[in-house]
């Protein structure tokens, strides 16, 4: 659970915009005031203490990784009407579906390690042992049936998300040998579309000067996000993010930046085209989430009180952006962003609750958020699923008695402490968006 694979660190993961601009009257917020909160249960795992969801879509299932008996194997995983199934792997060891998945068909993409060694000596999959040289290759997984992902000429893949018109996207390696790659990786790799029919695989551009590019998401539309930027890295050495990028018809788009010059990245993509993700602030110290929209560009959607970087991982139609946001020494909770105001969800939740909310990383379009939480009563680090009790779907066990905040009108009425997390889950945060600095 340490270290992730080289597709990991090319991401970051993280999400889109919104339907309601920031520059709200006061008026405007009024009318948009909502009360909420919402009814938080833990997922389960594969017999480890760990696990991490990472979507949801609107028929509710749930996907992202769970750890085996000993934690030191992860499968990707679909929670689905109260049971969790593993997913498998390509005939290695580990497997995740790591970023969100929109797909509302069953289909549910992600990577996996095989059992044939790296010939270049790559450790593009290790999922935490440095020294594993499996080759990974991204996978399509569809009723009980995992198929890998071509590459570009290259031997490692992954994928990171599906829309509902069968259409993959990722990141595949191509033959170039670039000089600049930091050891053990050799190869280049760019952004790709697969599908939506069975073998097509096509290349997206990077930005122009740029060598490599990845791709984290793509909406109904066919507009895609990520990033683009430099090799410069290999395993456990964060590659070189510069810009966030849209590609549309062909053409690739830098969004822009916060002030930073590096880690630029665009993380998700609604369907009205509203991008989320986080960049860096001038200097290059710390790194904030934003909202990136066609006619107002990208816009800082701050932090937290207290906090000093934050990331955007998940949107919904609606415009709900849900993330983290960090303190200085890498404690993060979970927010939900909408009508202008980030909210802490941990203020939502009922009072007393053993779980503190860690990162948000998706939300679907009935306003259920998932992500990963810290359970302060065992240790334990599993994903959660957070139903907001005003919806009509799902078991509201647990809203009788609980705090109740308001969006979109301030700070909730529910105040639970910011804690001081544990180590080994700050250094799991880190290492799962990629960022080193501030927890990002």
């Amino acid at each position: 659970m340490k270290s992730r694979t080289w597709m990991w660190m090319i991401v970051v993961s993280l999400f889109a915009a919104l339907a309601t601009p920031i520059g709200l009257t006061a008026q405007d917020q009024e009318q948009n005031k909502k009360h909420a909160r919402y009814s938080v249960k833990t997922l389960g795992t594969l017999g480890g203490t760990s696990s991490d969801a990472a979507g949801i879509n609107n028929k509710g299932w749930v996907t992202g990784y769970a750890s085996l008996t000993g934690d030191t194997v992860l499968h990707a995983s679909l929670w689905r009407n109260g049971v969790i199934t593993d997913l498998g792997t390509l005939g290695g060891v580990n497997s995740n579906s790591y970023w969100p998945v929109k797909n509302d068909k069953g289909l549910i993409a992600g990577f996996a390690q095989t059992s044939t060694v790296d010939p270049l000596g790559e450790t593009a999959c290790t999922f935490g042992v440095p020294d594993s040289h499996q080759t990974c290759l991204g996978f399509l997984w569809q009723h009980g049936v995992m198929t890998p992902l071509a590459t570009l000429g290259g031997n490692n893949s992954g994928a990171t998300g599906v829309n509902n018109r069968g259409q993959i996207v990722g990141a595949a390696e191509n033959s170039t040998h670039d000089p600049s790659c930091i050891s053990p990786q050799v190869l280049d790799y760019e952004a790709v579309i697969w599908g939506p029919r069975k073998g097509d695989v096509r290349e997206l551009p990077a930005f122009s000067g740029d060598s490599v590019a990845a791709a984290f998401a793509i909406n109904d539309n066919g507009q895609v996000v990520g990033e683009s930027g430099s090799c410069g890295s290999g395993l456990g050495l964060s590659p070189i993010y510069i810009h966030a990028v849209l590609w549309q018809d062909g053409s690739v788009t830098d969004l822009g930046n916060l002030g930073g010059v590096m880690n630029n990245v665009a993380n998700a993509i609604n369907d009205g085209g509203q991008v989320v993700g986080g960049s860096d602030l001038s200097g290059d110290t710390t790194g904030h989430a934003f909202l990136w929209t066609k006619h107002n560009g990208m816009q800082d959607l701050g932090t937290l009180p207290g906090d000093v970087s934050s990331f955007a991982n998940g949107i919904n139609n609606e415009g709900q952006v849900v993330g983290y946001s960090c303190d200085i020494s890498g404690n993060c909770r979970a927010f939900l962003w909408q009508n202008g105001v980030m909210t802490d969800i941990n203020t939502l939740i009922t009072p007393g609750s053993s779980l503190y909310l860690v990162s948000g990383n998706d939300i679907n379009d009935e306003g259920d958020i998932v992500g990963q939480a810290f359970d302060q009563s065992s240790g334990d680090s599993p994903g959660f699923l957070a139903t907001p009790c005003d919806g009509d779907r799902h078991d509201k066990g647990g809203c009788e008695d609980g705090a109740e905040g308001t969006i979109g009108a301030g700070s909730a009425t529910s105040e639970r402490p910011n804690i001081t997390l544990p180590e080994n889950v700050r250094n799991l945060l880190k290492q799962r968006r990629g960022f080193g600095r501030g927890g990002r």
